[in-house]
């Protein structure tokens, strides 16, 4: 496919240059790639990180994956990354962006005169493609290497809070308040950042 009108390049090799551009220079990328109701690429771009996230996580640790075929190993993995990419992805993105579009909107009152008042901010779509590309990180924490994982999900965190910033335009204490839920949920659940820290707690 070719590159979009607006938003983010389309296509396998735009998928590879968002992901360069929104680890390398995150303020730039989420300056200029989000675009209202440009939601297609940023779904396209989850799932690929789901992808390589699983891929990873099924060559280093056999051991997280359930067997869902007894008969075949080989088999049981590739349900396991199927349905990981057509259907855990997906819903695991909306489901994240739905926890941040009501932490946004929360973050977002202001009381003044004893009424409530909302700040300008960015649409719903803008916070779909926020939290779709700042899980970046991710796609490098399948490995079963804990230190890298929490890593990687710190780093996550950081980007969801310069997306949130830029496209939202909160302050700092606002945004670290509109950016915490959705990171718990999405890269700290979803991709087993909380449980590698028990990990290195326990260890």
């Amino acid at each position: 496919m070719s590159d979009s009108a607006g938003g983010r390049p389309r296509g396998p090799r735009g998928i590879a240059r968002t992901w360069v551009e929104v680890l390398v220079r995150p303020r730039r990328a989420f300056a200029n790639g989000i675009t209202p109701g440009d939601q297609a690429p940023a779904l396209t771009f989850a799932v690929a990180v789901a992808a390589a996230f699983t891929l990873g996580l099924i060559a280093t640790d056999s051991g997280a994956v359930p067997v869902v075929v007894p008969s075949s190993r080989l088999l049981s993995d590739l349900v396991v990354f199927l349905v990981a990419v057509a259907l855990a992805a997906p819903v695991g993105l909306h489901l994240t962006a739905a926890v941040a579009t009501v932490s946004v909107v929360v973050a977002s009152v202001e009381v003044a005169d004893g009424s409530f008042s909302l700040r300008d901010r960015g649409g719903v779509s803008e916070t779909v493609q926020v939290v779709a590309y700042a899980s970046s990180p991710m796609a490098l924490a399948g490995p079963a290497i804990p230190e890298l994982r929490v890593l990687c999900g710190a780093y996550a965190a950081v980007l969801l809070f310069v997306g949130f910033r830029a496209v939202h335009g909160l302050g700092a204490v606002r945004t670290v308040a509109a950016a915490i839920p959705p990171a718990a949920l999405g890269y700290g659940v979803g991709y087993r950042v909380v449980a590698a820290g028990r990990t290195l707690l326990g260890a």
